[in-house]
């Protein structure tokens, strides 16, 4: 029996704010990767005080999703 298709309802994907490097101890957690994206983005933005458009720039996505965990 196969059981992977089953498994990845279990797996969630984490962010640290420390991981990436800002002196934050926020944690995000969601079931997709596009989902904690999103989540991480609207934190750095109201609780960090980032820019949308620093967030948004594609070498900071890529920072950002390097340190994407999955658990």
């Amino acid at each position: 029996m196969d059981i992977s298709k089953y498994l990845d309802r279990y797996i969630m994907f984490t962010l640290s704010c420390k991981d990436v490097g800002v002196n934050c101890d926020h944690v995000c957690n969601a079931e997709t990767e596009e989902e904690l994206m999103e989540k991480a983005k609207q934190h750095a933005i109201e609780d960090n005080h980032f820019s949308e458009e620093e967030i948004s720039r594609p070498e900071t996505q890529n920072k950002i999703k390097s340190f994407i965990k999955r658990t």
